[in-house]
């Protein structure tokens, strides 16, 4: 049996407590997260939509893993299950499996509704996921706007998903003000700051083409909501989705607080094994691949020539652009108290290289000198470097990397439809709309990466 460290073991929100300060111990920082409780709404009309049943689910499997009292969730009973994931025959199952409870809405905790018309607020915290085309956000439960109505592109609403549950979690945190009373949202297709989400926007093609081979590189945090995204796509046929899964670790305790697809009944399983259980669940096809990714791979003939990657390593990722693949979409979380809701993107080959762009590995902050961490060492919890490896462990929460991969597969989505491509997408969750947008220069325009259609 695999024994785990006090660092393999820590919430990764729990761990946001400890290096703030908001806490002074473990047991106080648990505490606090187990009072955070949230509920989610979805109306009879809605109910019955696979667009915002994606919504929902998403929102339970992230809320489940930041709202440790508990998600509630209001819903009609029976009505079957419309998205292609492998989670029950009906949505109520599907809830369930993700980790809430059904039932009313209780008084005084944080509620979002899905689907519904403007309506007085009902509690502090209360808001709407809105989504349409390519683009998703949340809005007051009382604002009387959203996207004008077209075909959804499926990643909008997981999109809306992760926004709420992120402004949901910086109001019970009381990081901000704002939280709940401001519309917060983007486009898939024009994430650029001056594009307004909630305008008509008549340049968002109609999904007709999906990835039909991937390389995923990395399966924890960033993998999984990779993997998450994919799953939400409509595929004419499931096993037009063939993935070759990398990674080298097994699910730690710690893994679920911030991956969408680990529980515990996966502990110590690899991580490469559990997933490809999981896609082909799906109906998707996989290979796995156990090796540390580095600059001695090289992709063979025949293997995918597009990647996302999900490394949280300087050396692997200045690998991308030297083992042969045509494009790459990588994505960057912040790792510490102050930055874990910043996000980058890039997508590679770009105007700089991979060892240029990552030219080092980022350091991290010094916190042992934290009240929780000296308390550890002065009641002897545990010695120098067991703090100091905790310390060093990086916060982290389901919502960004979500929020991350709905960019990253738009990039793919966006170059087969002849979309823009960016080399650089920079935001930080907490102010979203002071990203910055980088369009490449490089010509992906007679790259074929590999495509299956769309259920008609």
């Amino acid at each position: 049996m695999t024994a785990f460290t006090a660092a393999d073991k820590l919430h990764r929100l729990v761990k946001h407590a400890l290096d703030s300060g908001a806490a002074a111990s473990i047991t106080e920082a648990q505490a606090m997260f187990a009072g955070y409780r949230i509920a989610l709404r979805i109306d009879d009309v809605g109910v019955r939509d696979p667009h915002q049943q994606a919504a929902l689910m998403t929102a339970v499997a992230l809320a489940r893993r930041v709202f440790l009292g508990g998600v509630t969730v209001s819903l009609q009973p029976g009505v079957p299950l419309h998205v292609p994931m492998p989670f029950g025959k009906t949505l109520a199952e599907a809830v369930v499996a993700l980790g809430a409870s059904i039932g009313a809405v209780p008084d005084n905790i944080p509620l979002i509704e899905f689907g519904g018309v403007p309506g007085a607020r009902k509690t502090a915290f209360h808001v709407r996921a809105v989504f349409s085309g390519w683009r998703g956000g949340i809005v007051p439960a009382h604002f009387n706007a959203a996207p004008p109505p077209v075909s959804v592109m499926p990643l909008a609403p997981m999109l809306a998903a992760s926004l709420a549950i992120n402004e949901a979690f910086l109001y019970v945190s009381g990081q901000t003000g704002m939280a709940g009373r401001r519309a917060v949202g983007l486009s898939l297709w024009n994430p650029a700051p001056d594009c307004d989400w909630l305008a008509v926007q008549n340049d968002e093609p109609e999904l007709r083409l999906l990835p039909s081979h991937l390389w995923l590189i990395g399966l924890g945090h960033l993998g999984q909501a990779y993997m998450w995204a994919l799953g939400l796509l409509p595929y004419a046929r499931s096993t037009d989705l063939r993935l070759l899964l990398q990674d080298v670790d097994i699910i730690t305790p710690s893994t679920e607080s911030t991956s969408i697809l680990s529980d515990a009944n996966l502990i110590g399983q690899m991580k490469t094994r559990s997933m490809a259980a999981w896609a082909e669940r799906r109906g998707f096809i996989t290979s796995i691949q156990e090796r540390l990714f580095d600059a001695s791979f090289s992709r063979q003939r025949g293997e995918p020539t597009a990647a996302l990657c999900g490394l949280d390593n300087s050396l692997g990722r200045q690998a991308l652009d030297q083992v042969g693949f045509d494009f790459v979409v990588e994505a960057g979380l912040g790792r510490g108290h102050q930055d874990f809701r910043a996000l980058r993107l890039h997508t590679l080959p770009a105007s700089r290289s991979a060892a240029q762009i990552w030219k080092a590995d980022f350091q991290g902050e010094q916190l042992p000198d934290r009240p929780a961490y000296t308390q550890m060492l002065d009641k002897g919890e545990l010695d120098r470097c067991g703090v100091t490896l905790l310390a060093g462990k990086a916060v982290g929460a389901p919502f960004v990397g979500a929020a991350a991969a709905t960019l990253a597969i738009a990039e793919l989505l966006r170059l087969l439809h002849g979309g823009p491509v960016h080399e650089l997408i920079d935001l930080d969750l907490k102010f979203p709309e002071y990203r910055t947008v980088v369009l490449t220069k490089n010509d992906f325009g007679s790259l074929n990466p590999g495509y299956a259609l769309v259920t008609p």
